[in-house]
């Protein structure tokens, strides 16, 4: 199962007076070397992100600023992670249903990708992703 290898990684965290910081190598702090990133932010109270899958593409999600959860699923069971510290994100394998929700104001998610954009990599319908799933195509 995919989603067995879903978690949550802590990054490093460098203390100093003057504030605090931290950092995210690709392969180094996360198991795949980053070719994209994006953030989404200003969402709506009430409104989900997400709610795909990816053939290929693995994630690693954090939350710079605020709070949100993610859920995760592998067509079989479901887990839903709390973000809510810059300090620490969560890493989602290829194969594995997101939806992201439960924004608090002024969140800001950052997310990096180990591919870049592909629509072909998509997977929007979930009965499809299922029948994927149950077919071990992915």
């Amino acid at each position: 199962m995919e989603l067995d290898k879903s978690e949550i990684i802590q990054l490093p965290k460098i203390f100093d007076k003057r504030g605090n910081l931290s950092i995210i190598e690709g392969v180094n702090h996360i198991p795949f070397k980053i070719e994209r990133t994006y953030w989404i932010y200003d969402v709506p109270g009430g409104e989900i992100r997400g709610g795909h899958a990816y053939k290929q593409n693995q994630e690693f999600i954090v939350a710079l600023s605020g709070s949100f959860d993610v859920g995760l699923d592998d067509g079989r069971v479901r887990k839903t992670y709390s973000l809510n510290r810059s300090y620490y994100g969560l890493y989602v394998p290829k194969g594995t249903w997101r939806q992201m929700q439960n924004f608090s104001t002024n969140s800001l998610a950052l997310i990096l990708a180990s591919i870049r954009f592909d629509p072909d990599d998509y997977i929007y319908d979930y009965a499809i992703f299922t029948k994927i799933i149950k077919e071990k195509t992915i």
